[in-house]
C-alpha cells in the first residue's frame, strides 16, 4: 500500500494541481446533456458503467417520450428497457429510474431533493450521484464525485493514498477549497478522459508531469 503524504504536502499539491486544471479548463461542466435537474439525475443514473456519449444518444428519445417524473412514473418497465438497453445493465437502470420517478412525483412533488440525505434514499442515487446532481444542478458542494478518473488521477499525483472511494472523497475534501470541489471534480474527470488515461497516459502533454511520482523524465546522452 501506499504511504500516505502528509496534509502539508498533499495541499500544496492540491493547489498546484488545481492551478494547472483551471488553465486547461477554464469553465468545467459536466458532458451529459441536460436541460434541468430532473435529466440530470437520470442521465447520471444511466451513466454508471457507461460513457456519457452512449448515454447522449439515448436520453433525447428517453425524455421526450417522458417528459417529467410523473409520466415515467407510469411507465412501462419493458419500454424503458428497450429505449435504454445500450447503456448497460438495462433491467436495474430501467427499474431504478421508473421507481426514482414515482418516488419524486410522490414525495416531492415532481422535483429533485436538494440535500445528500434525502438524494441518496432515490433508487438508484449513491453519494457519487448525488454530488454529481447537487453541484451541477444546485451549485452545492457537499462533496466529490469519485469516478474511476478522480480516483486514479488522485492516487497518481499523491492525492491520496487509498483506493476506497469514500476515503478518496475524504482525502480530497481535506486539501481542495470547499467553494472548488465541484469545478475540480468536472476537471479531473475530463483530464481522466483526454490525458491522464488508466493504460497509457499521454505524459508528454501532462502540465503535472514533475508533480507525478510516476513521472520518470527521459536520459539523454
Amino acid at each position: 500500500m501506499a504511504r500516505k503524504k502528509s496534509l502539508a504536502f498533499r495541499r500544496e499539491q492540491a493547489r498546484k494541481i488545481q492551478e494547472g486544471l483551471q488553465k486547461r479548463y477554464p469553465e468545467p461542466e459536466t458532458h451529459l446533456h441536460h436541460e434541468n435537474a430532473w435529466e440530470l439525475l437520470i442521465a447520471t443514473v444511466l451513466s454508471a458503467q457507461c460513457t456519457d456519449a452512449r448515454v447522449n444518444m439515448v436520453t433525447p428519445k428517453l425524455f421526450a417520450k417522458w417528459k417529467d417524473p410523473f409520466s415515467l412514473a407510469r411507465a412501462n418497465i419493458a419500454d424503458v428497457e428497450e429505449i435504454i438497453r445500450s447503456t448497460g445493465f438495462y433491467h436495474n437502470k430501467a427499474k431504478n429510474i421508473v421507481a426514482a420517478a414515482k418516488l419524486l412525483a410522490e414525495k416531492y412533488q415532481g422535483e429533485v431533493p436538494r440535500t445528500m440525505e434525502e438524494l441518496v434514499r432515490v433508487p438508484g442515487v449513491a453519494r457519487k450521484t448525488a454530488n454529481v446532481v447537487l453541484y451541477t444542478a444546485f451549485g452545492i458542494n457537499e462533496g466529490l464525485a469519485v469516478d474511476t478518473h478522480v480516483k486514479r488521477i488522485s492516487h497518481r499525483l499523491g492525492l491520496t493514498a487509498s483506493q476506497d472511494p469514500v476515503q478518496v472523497e475524504k482525502d480530497l475534501m481535506e486539501i481542495f477549497p470547499r467553494e472548488e470541489w465541484g469545478n475540480v471534480n468536472h476537471r479531473l474527470v475530463w483530464f481522466g478522459r483526454q490525458v491522464c488515461d488508466a493504460r497509457n497516459p499521454k505524459c508528454a502533454e501532462c502540465e503535472f508531469d514533475t508533480l507525478c511520482p510516476k513521472y520518470e523524465p527521459k536520459k539523454t546522452g
